[in-house]
């Protein structure tokens, strides 16, 4: 089948991978222009950019897909069908009705729940049970196309990095077992039952909130690990928890306010509950177990963590 491939993080690697091996015509691969990145700031190509040059595919970079030369070249690929995984920019009617087939949309969430941004930490912070893939028809609207191929896997305790990955593998098959037999699975409406949005993921939001449960808190950490990276700042230093576990979940701890190390191991206080954390990550430095940072670097019980 002639495709050309839309994507742009690590998230979109695999299924460019997959459809390449399966000896699938790729006419172009579209990713986001190459952006300034870490302290130097110098321009960095995105992972599927990268991953396209080094297995000889032509690549495209354009900052917008509205313009008509920029939707005239893309109908000029006479593609049987388009693929796409995070590619992070609008596909205008245009650019959606060209191929035969349509656009297929690898999303990271069992539609309609979490359709949007961010399904994959919106999934952990509600306390999903599971989360999954669905391969999708694009339309006009926000992740509301048909649905041709669905893939389930449980949450359990995974931080949104491994669960990114798990299922950045499962869309990879999934898109190829769709692409080798459309017929075989038609988009199916999706249910107005179920709908939510995962919201993209501000900053803010990272910090870590002792005011709410410790479960609540351990799914935070969870969500945001690898980025940005749930924190608590002490003598104004930012320090990352990438992993904790949850302590006397529906207790109140007596005496404690939430915030405040209950002992010298970092266990700290929640409303209610307590998590103690057992990978952290001081700004500059590189992760490690919370026993190792405390050797050096003690964190007294007592102390309020912000």
């Amino acid at each position: 089948m002639r495709i050309a491939f839309m994507g742009t993080p690590p998230f979109a690697v695999p299924t460019l991978a997959a459809l390449h091996a399966a000896g699938h015509d790729i006419a172009a691969v579209y990713t986001q222009p190459p952006r300034p990145a870490q302290r130097g700031k110098k321009l960095q190509q995105s992972a599927v950019h990268n991953w396209a040059e080094a297995h000889g595919l032509s690549v495209r970079t354009p900052k917008s897909l509205k313009d008509a030369t920029a939707q005239a070249e893309f109908a000029a690929l006479n593609l049987d069908a388009a693929v796409v995984a995070a590619y992070g920019l609008i596909l205008p009617q245009a650019i959606l009705d060209a191929p035969r087939h349509g656009c297929l949309n690898v999303h990271g969430s069992v539609l309609p729940r979490w359709r949007g941004a961010a399904p994959v930490q919106r999934a952990i912070l509600a306390g999903d049970a599971e989360t999954g893939v669905t391969i999708m028809q694009m339309d006009a609207g926000l992740d509301t196309g048909g649905m041709r191929l669905i893939g389930r896997t449980p949450v359990d305790g995974k931080s949104a990095g491994d669960l990114t990955d798990e299922l950045a593998d499962m869309g990879a098959a999934l898109m190829v077992q769709a692409l080798g037999e459309l017929a075989a699975y038609p988009p199916e409406p999706q249910p107005d039952a179920g709908a939510t949005y995962a919201a993209k993921i501000d900053k803010s939001e990272a910090r870590l909130d002792f005011l709410t449960s410790a479960v609540q808190v351990e799914r935070q950490i969870r969500a945001f690990n690898p980025m940005p990276g749930a924190f608590f700042e002490l003598d104004g230093e930012r320090f990352k928890i990438l992993a904790a576990e949850v302590v006397h979940p529906a207790d109140t701890v007596v005496g404690a306010a939430p915030g405040v190390a209950l002992d010298d191991a970092l266990t700290i206080a929640c409303n209610p509950g307590a998590i103690r954390a057992t990978r952290i990550q001081r700004a500059g430095k590189p992760a490690m177990d919370a026993t190792e940072l405390l050797r050096g670097r003690a964190i007294a019980k007592g102390t309020r963590l912000a």
